[in-house]
């Protein structure tokens, strides 16, 4: 049950300007957080995430540098290959020139002699060369093997490795959703309603979503990627620091790439997130409005804003994922780059004898192994800075001041039967704009108060406050004489029943929904609170009776058999306070006429708050409260109030006169009817003019 659900359209608004003036916003959507405003601090707290799994990421850090040193060391092996087919070759080439078994530096010497210095300075820089000798096969079946062995061993530590993080995302995510869902049980009623419902669902959906793929995707990437950019810088500059250097030429031109693109890649992601945000709350507030759309014909108006609102998330879609895409081709085109440079020194450095036609080889494959992560991570930055974001707007939830916990120390509720009294309660939904100044009375146990006044005079507020939805900015509330301040949450609303305007039922049997004002209730106590409240009358109609399952939104049954239901499960919790706002609206006169002699063996011993624009339950009341702008301007009976000529008087002619007579040829109708209970409980049209 959410905050927005219990305050008034006007209370709402009202919140929401003050709200959009403490924060300079022109438009309400900019109060949602978008994009990383701390990219650093926010990307360390989302690896700090993984803390719990500390031992499990060494584990993975361990496998990962295996591997990647056998990954590593690979190259070189398969360089030697190379060197033993090419050294075998050109011996055998030599032999026309040399006899067989001429030693290297004869044939050095010979050919430096003869103006082959290119020649010569290859054949100096080959091992084991002897002239005829050709290829030594069991030397290279020996390579081969090493190599094979070290890339299987390798497949297999990355599979470890990705099976290992892997666990660690889903246990981590498991962990945030947890911590997300005790989270919203902690905040106050306050923060629903500054937050669109739908732009609160996109937070708990869509963006654990996000950082759920972005850390299985890029985690094991970035570490995998990190230790073979180090290992493979050991390994060239272990074959040649000149080719290194043309290497890291690279680094420079990449640095810039991710500099100039990654920053605003980083801010269109948080944009995109923004508008998934609120095009969510176009659809939820769409979709639970469906009813009211077709009625006012506003289809093609809500089709044009969720077009218009769709058109800018594709836009900030586009512009992100263009960004994004961007700076892999950048890293790649420079890694193409020094490719060449290195082939081309590569190529000379051999034919000078300073490096071996292999070594050149396995050069080039690290040239390839070095890029490669680079590009990688260049393409896992965009990945990083969209889960940023959406880590950003998780953590802020996470981050949202809670509801102040109870006091562990809070003494238990006392034995009672439902006495109230408000004590100079002052209370504002903002400190700017005070609601409730200075309100006092008293209310005894079995009394029915009937709460009136204009919309946005604070009628919902004072209910709210009896259950502690908000906190009081100064007075007492008293239950029973103690105060609720004091007291536990569950405590105070273990002995306060609600019913609503707006009925809210949830997945499940009709019996389900009613058992859930009191867990331990059994099927009697069921079927009684039904009986008393006209409910078993039209679940016998039903297929499955009691056990009927509501549908979506519950719209297997009419409106008015909606509210009958939350009602029971109002009955069925047995409080000690009942407070029903609006809660007769949905049903027709008649049916509402009928309710009020079930609900008068509720209501005895118990103390009622009623707020209702119908006279039926206004009149009866054994206590009327009048309020205007936040204060109780009057109170007393209904007669004691017309006598007085006040603001009720003056309530009373401009919206109750006509219908005290329609309610009069009401009472007689059913006084006169043979089966009073043949009114219709569930039907949303009345038989006779209702109230406004």
């Amino acid at each position: 049950m959410s905050a927005p659900d219990m305050l008034t359209e006007e209370e709402r608004l009202e919140l929401e300007m003050a709200e959009q003036a403490r924060l300079g916003a022109d438009d309400w959507s900019s109060v949602a957080p978008g994009k990383a405003a701390n990219f650093g601090q926010s990307f360390g707290r989302l690896i700090g995430l993984l803390k719990p799994h500390a031992v499990a990421f060494i584990l993975v850090s361990i496998l990962g540098a295996i591997g990647v040193v056998l990954a590593v060391i690979a190259p070189k092996v398969l360089g030697e290959a190379t060197n033993i087919i090419f050294e075998g070759v050109v011996s055998a080439g030599l032999a026309d020139q040399f006899p067989a078994g001429t030693s290297q530096e004869v044939v050095v010497e010979t050919l430096r002699a003869a103006g082959q210095t290119d020649m010569a300075n290859m054949v100096s820089a080959m091992r084991d060369f002897t002239v005829g000798a050709g290829v030594d096969f069991d030397a290279l079946r020996m390579v081969i093997v090493a190599v094979l062995a070290i890339y299987v061993v390798s497949a297999l530590l990355t599979w470890a490795q990705g099976y290992v993080i892997n666990v660690i995302m889903v246990r981590t995510m498991w962990r945030l959703r947890e911590s997300v869902e005790a989270k919203i049980n902690r905040l106050p009623l306050s923060y629903f309603d500054k937050v669109q419902r739908g732009e609160l669902i996109s937070r708990v959906t869509n963006d654990i979503d996000n950082i759920t793929q972005t850390m299985q995707q890029s985690l094991s990437t970035v570490v995998t990627s990190v230790l073979t950019v180090i290992g493979v810088l050991f390994m060239m500059f272990s074959i040649s620091w000149q080719l290194a250097l043309v290497a890291l030429v690279s680094l420079p031109l990449m640095a810039v790439i991710f500099g100039v693109i990654g920053p605003r890649s980083q801010k269109a992601f948080g944009i995109q997130w923004r508008k998934v945000g609120r095009l969510n709350a176009r659809v939820e507030e769409s979709f639970s409005g469906h009813a009211l759309v077709k009625v006012f014909g506003r289809e093609a108006d809500s089709a044009e804003k969720f077009a218009a609102e769709n058109e800018e998330l594709y836009e900030a879609a586009f512009k992100a994922q263009f960004l994004s895409g961007i700076i892999m081709p950048g890293m790649m085109f420079v890694g193409n780059l020094t490719y060449v440079g290195i082939a081309v020194l590569g190529g000379i450095m051999v034919a000078n004898g300073q490096l071996r036609l292999g070594d050149v080889q396995a050069f080039i494959q690290y040239s390839q192994q070095f890029t490669q992560p680079l590009s990688e991570l260049g393409g896992m930055a965009a990945v990083i800075q969209s889960g940023t974001a959406s880590a950003e707007r998780v953590f802020e939830l996470l981050d949202a001041d809670e509801q102040e916990p109870d006091d562990e120390d809070a003494p238990e509720l006392t034995e009672g039967h439902g006495v109230i009294e408000f004590k100079g309660v002052k209370f504002a939904y903002t400190e700017d704009r005070p609601l409730i100044t200075d309100l006092s009375f008293r209310v005894e146990p079995g009394q029915t108060v009937a709460i009136v006044g204009p919309t946005g005079a604070g009628k919902t507020t004072l209910v709210n406050l009896i259950m502690r939805f908000y906190e009081l900015n100064g007075g007492q509330i008293l239950l029973d004489g103690q105060d609720i301040a004091e007291l536990t949450r569950d405590d105070v609303r273990s002995r306060t029943g609600m019913v609503l305007q707006d009925p809210w039922l949830f997945a499940g049997t009709i019996r389900d929904n009613i058992r859930y004002g009191r867990e331990s209730a059994t099927d009697e106590e069921i079927v009684e609170a039904a009986k008393a409240t006209r409910v078993d009358r039209f679940v016998h109609s039903l297929p499955d009776g009691y056990d009927t399952v509501l549908d979506e939104d519950a719209s297997n049954v009419s409106a008015g058999e909606k509210q009958l239901i939350t009602i029971a499960r109002a009955f069925v919790a047995q409080p000690s306070v009942l407070i029903l706002d609006e809660a007769t609206s949905s049903v027709d006169t008649r049916t509402e006429l009928l309710l009020q002699h079930a609900m008068a063996a509720l209501r005895e011993g118990r103390t009622s708050f009623v707020i209702a624009h119908r006279l039926s339950t206004i009149r009866d009341a054994d206590l009327i409260l009048v309020m205007e702008h936040g204060d109780i301007v009057e109170k007393g009976s209904h007669d004691e109030l017309i006598a007085a000529h006040g603001a009720y008087w003056r309530l009373y002619q401009s919206q109750f006169e006509q219908a005290a007579t329609d309610l009069d040829a009401e009472a007689a109708l059913l006084e006169s009817a043979t089966e009073p209970g043949d009114a219709g409980a569930g039907t949303d049209e009345a038989e006779v003019p209702q109230q406004s």
